[in-house]
């Protein structure tokens, strides 16, 4: 009986963290894929906050 094929790309959310410290109402969150085995620890992407207006460094959550 073969194994099953583990799959490299898995999806993440990625989460604002300035909006979080300041208390803005609302969560600004984007969803990706990254590729597990290449990128072990947690993805940093600067992206666009809708609430902020501004662009922010997004971190990866659980």
């Amino acid at each position: 009986m073969a194994k099953g094929k583990k799959e490299a790309r898995v999806i993440i959310h990625l989460e604002c963290t300035e909006q979080r410290a300041s208390g803005v109402p609302g969560m600004s969150r984007y969803t990706t894929t990254k590729n597990k085995k290449t990128t072990t620890g947690r993805l940093e992407l600067r992206k666009y906050n809708p609430f902020l207006r501004k662009v922010t460094v997004h971190r990866e959550v659980k």
